[in-house]
């Protein structure tokens, strides 16, 4: 059973998500929050598996809160979702690199709500990849400026290089089998090896790195 708690200053909002997680078999509401505040400390007291956040709440924002989720050992392996209204929220950016696991849409259609949260319960990530890309064109291109050392790309291998740049291009793992000429069983192996040597914390962080360190430059075509 997947775990959710909902942070949201609007409580029509609150309610509207809860109506489809409860009607999940496999999820249930554990929490609510008002503000970024509430959320980051009832994260930290129930330890749910996901929190769905909205971005722009008073006083502590969704940006903080992620932050301070995501710093916090005793939030233990709770990830969290963005909630946004726009695809190019300024503030999506930094939420990513404070830890969150990807965001949504608020007009995003139930099914694709209830699908995304399992699959950041499973440890992967949900932002499409052209709107990774559209993301980074903007904000790496804006002078975010790197905060990750190039270096630490030594320690990866030839192969284990290449898979990061490919997941930064936005490519699947079976996507990235067929570039590759590998199994996806392999290429699972190869991205698990990247996030550990890079101490990243799964795909989107591994993207926003790759970006940082001009490994893949914004901007660029995929090919």
């Amino acid at each position: 059973m997947i775990s959710v708690l909902l942070a949201d200053d609007q409580a029509l909002v609150r309610t509207g998500f809860r109506m489809i997680l409860e009607n999940a078999p496999d999820m249930r509401v554990v929490g609510e929050a008002a503000d970024g505040e509430q959320a980051a400390r009832t994260a930290r007291e129930i330890r749910p598996d996901i929190v769905l956040m909205d971005i722009r709440m008073p006083d502590v924002d969704g940006v903080e809160a992620t932050r301070r989720i995501c710093a916090d050992d005793a939030a233990g392996q709770t990830r969290v979702l963005i909630l946004t209204t726009f695809d190019l929220d300024e503030y999506v950016y930094a939420a990513l690199r404070a830890g969150a696991s990807g965001f949504l849409l608020k007009d995003t259609l139930a099914p694709d709500l209830l699908s995304a949260i399992r699959v950041v319960a499973r440890g992967e990530a949900v932002v499409a990849p052209s709107v990774t890309r559209r993301l980074l064109d903007r904000y790496v291109t804006a002078g975010e400026g790197p905060s990750a050392s190039p270096s630490t790309v030594e320690s990866l291998t030839e192969r284990e290089r290449e898979v990061l740049g490919l997941i930064a291009r936005g490519l699947s793992n079976a996507e990235i089998a067929g570039r590759l000429f590998l199994s996806e069983g392999t290429v699972k192996t190869h991205v698990s090896r990247v996030l550990t040597k890079l101490a990243l914390r799964d795909r989107v962080q591994a993207v926003v790195f790759a970006y940082e360190i001009g490994l893949v430059r914004a901007g660029s075509p995929e090919t």
